[in-house]
């Protein structure tokens, strides 16, 4: 791309409210998803273009923004916008590179949430993963929104256009992508189609307007024309999709069981519960061929290679459809109040995740299952086979492109419900 194309390219962009597909009720649901927070959150912002996000995070989380982007007019445009919404004292801009995060504005664990919409594809969503999380003040997030293939048989015109720019994945790709550098996925949903028009409709526009005897302005125009075309022709094929990410708690290592667990596993979760019952669910739940999944039993490590923790996810049915029953979860007593609970919850949830699995339910604490992404089943119209409190009947979506069933829960056998 010459110089006067980048210019022109850029000149069709500037003074659009986006930069890539996106809305604010995105924003605000990517940010539901990445839990609670501190008061006065430390917000970075990487490659925030003119600052919708920022923008949003500062009114609405009432977060400090540091805002970053390499092109000084789109954070001029921000700090326009900012000052004239009266949060000029929320968000400072900083001219930087995503691909060299260097000095003060970006010492390690300096932020509680990094936030790029649109903007990790320039450094790679791996690279993004990986590098980036050491920003992060420990229970901080990172949400990334990324373009990814909604289809699993991609077609030749798609590929065409994507393939020689981008190298797109599916949803589960990414997830597994995150697992693999060391963060576990808290969130995540596929885009709806009206953000692509918050972001294309504007720019159609812009383009319709624009002056073709402007210098690289031809080109600018001829690229732009095709990414609109290939998304009229093959918009269902692809999409953007938003992904919220903690980084593994390093004091705990989680793994699937294997048989050598089977006798320490027995000796946690019983001593986890007043009663052996639980203890005795778990090795009955093993010899059930229709609920039992192998490498949905998960662990946590003590730093001496013992069992501290357990969560386990079996097979239920909702109507006809399944789902995941997320039961029991014990942590050694000697363990208990120090994360290893919480840890493995999060690593048997990435786990069926990543084998495709959509829908998990817990019957537990609400005080507790909430902090994972639980809400009470009853808002899907959900319900279980026994009157239990509503609020302790619970649901986690994992992939909110299938359809959650209606109906009644049905247990496997050993649960005895």
């Amino acid at each position: 791309m010459t110089d006067n194309t980048y210019n022109a390219f850029f000149a069709l962009h500037h003074g659009l409210p986006r930069q890539s597909p996106g809305s604010d009720a995105t924003t605000r649901r990517l940010l539901a998803m990445a839990g609670p927070r501190p008061d006065r959150p430390r917000v970075l912002d990487l490659g925030c273009g003119p600052g919708k996000a920022s923008l949003l995070l500062a009114a609405e989380a009432g977060a400090e923004v540091t805002a970053v982007d390499l092109h000084q007019q789109f954070l001029d445009e921000l700090t326009e916008a900012a000052e004239a919404r009266g949060l000029g004292d929320r968000i400072r801009t900083v001219r930087a590179d995503m691909a060299d995060l260097t000095g003060p504005d970006f010492a390690d664990g300096s932020y509680d949430l990094v936030w790029a919409e649109g903007s990790a594809c320039i450094v790679g969503f791996d690279t993004a993963v990986r590098d980036w999380q050491r920003l992060l003040a420990p229970g901080g997030s990172m949400v990334i929104t990324e373009c990814v293939w909604t289809t699993g048989s991609p077609s030749a015109g798609a590929r065409a256009f994507w393939d020689p720019q981008a190298s797109l994945r599916p949803v589960a790709g990414n997830a597994a992508a995150a697992v693999e550098a060391g963060c576990h996925v808290i969130g995540g949903l596929v885009q709806p189609d009206s953000d692509w028009d918050e972001y294309y409709v504007p720019l159609a526009g812009r383009v319709a307007s624009a002056d073709p005897s402007a210098p690289g302005m031809p080109e600018a125009l001829a690229a732009t024309h095709e990414e609109l075309q290939v998304r009229r022709r093959h918009g269902a094929e692809y999409g953007y999709a938003g992904y919220v990410l903690r980084p593994f708690d390093s004091r705990w290592r989680t793994r699937p069981e294997t048989a050598a667990d089977r006798d320490a596993v027995h000796e946690v979760v019983g001593a986890a519960f007043p009663t052996r019952a639980e203890a005795d669910l778990v090795d009955a739940l093993r010899t059930d061929p229709g609920a039992w999944l192998p490498g949905l039993s998960y662990v946590a490590e003590a730093p001496d290679g013992s069992v501290a923790a357990h969560a386990l996810l079996t097979r239920c049915l909702v109507g006809e459809s399944p789902a995941l029953a997320l039961a029991p979860v014990s942590t050694a007593p000697a363990h208990q109040r120090r994360g290893a609970g919480r840890a493995v919850v999060r690593a048997v949830l990435d786990a069926a995740r990543l084998r495709g699995e959509s829908l998990v339910l817990v019957l537990g604490h609400p005080e507790y299952y909430p902090a994972f992404g639980f809400v009470p089943a009853s808002r899907f119209g959900i319900r279980p086979g026994s009157e239990v409190p509503d609020e302790a009947m619970m649901a986690l979506v994992l992939d909110d492109s299938v359809p959650v069933p209606r109906g009644r829960i049905h247990y496997p056998e050993a649960f005895g419900i």
